[in-house]
């Protein structure tokens, strides 16, 4: 069973042009160089567990 931090931490995705997620991480540094890889991705939050969206 993980540890209940994860669902704390702040994590980055990964969303190529076509609105697939192909990576997720904690660290932002490495989203960005990740994204470095596929035209037109883009790096965003990913949202927390529980939290609704905005309307």
């Amino acid at each position: 069973m993980p540890c209940s931090c994860q669902s704390k931490r702040q994590q980055y995705e990964v969303v190529t042009a076509a609105g697939k997620v192909v990576f997720t991480s904690a660290n932002k540094a490495t989203a960005d160089t990740i994204a470095k890889r596929y035209e037109n991705s883009e790096v965003r939050e990913k949202a927390k567990a529980g939290a609704r969206a905005a309307t």
